[in-house]
Parts: structure tokens; sequence; C-alpha cells
């Protein structure tokens, strides 16, 4: 679902999710079993609990939208991942003999302040404040 949020951009109602989702992963035979618009509902409700989701009135509708990045999402994934290894310096060690060149170099240029830092998208507006 974060997926379908983060290629709109713009907030968009849980029906929507539910037809992109379906789209996705085709009608055909064999195809999984269609989501029912509830279980939508449900999964986009614990991902704004989470704080990975935002979510605001429109009309008597909700609309939806990532209030993280894609990158901040991968980039907090990989930092689990490595809270969870009990040697982070043989995790690391092996997560950097796998990385293309190409990583390698970014890595360099980043560890040695050459980069800044991807900017996050701003947040939107709450409740009763401008662009509500």
């Amino acid at each position: 679902m974060l997926q379908v949020l983060w290629d709109r951009r713009a907030p968009v109602a849980a029906k929507d999710v539910l037809a992109a989702l379906s789209e996705r992963d085709g009608a055909g035979a064999g195809a999984p079993r269609e989501l029912a618009i509830t279980t939508v509902l449900t999964v986009l409700d614990r991902l704004r609990r989470k704080g990975l989701v935002r979510r605001e009135r429109s009309g008597r509708a909700h609309l939806y939208q990532a209030s993280v990045s894609r990158e901040a999402y991968v980039a907090d994934l990989m930092l689990e991942a490595l809270g969870q290894a009990p040697d982070r310096s043989a995790a690391l060690t092996r997560f950097l003999g796998s990385v293309t060149s190409d990583d390698t170099d970014h890595l360099r240029r980043a560890l040695g302040g050459e980069l800044a830092p991807a900017p996050e998208p701003p947040a939107p507006a709450g409740p009763g404040e401008p662009g509500d």
C-alpha cells in the first residue's frame, strides 16, 4: 500500500488504493483473491498509527498519503535490520562487500561530507493551519 501512495504522491481515497492494488495484481486466472475495502482501510489505519501514512478528511471520506519518503522508509528498514545483528561490524562489512562500486563511491562521498542528506518532503499543514 505504501508503494501505491508513493507512486500517487497526492492524497488518495482508500477505494483508489484498492483499485491500484487490484490493477497491479491483475485479474486473470490464478490471480490472488481481491482485497476487501475494509482490509485496505484496516491496513491504512495501522500504517497511520505507525506514522507512515497521514489521513485527512475530504467530505465523508478520508484521503491518505505517505508521510515518509520511500528513501527514509528503506533507510529505517536497513537500520532496523542492522540492529538485529549481534555483530554490527560484521553485518556492515558483509553488506558493504555486496554493494556495487557506484554504491561504494556514493558512500565514500557521503561519509566525506561531499553529499547533503536528501531532504524529507514537507509535512502537510494540520487542521486549522494555513493550507488546510
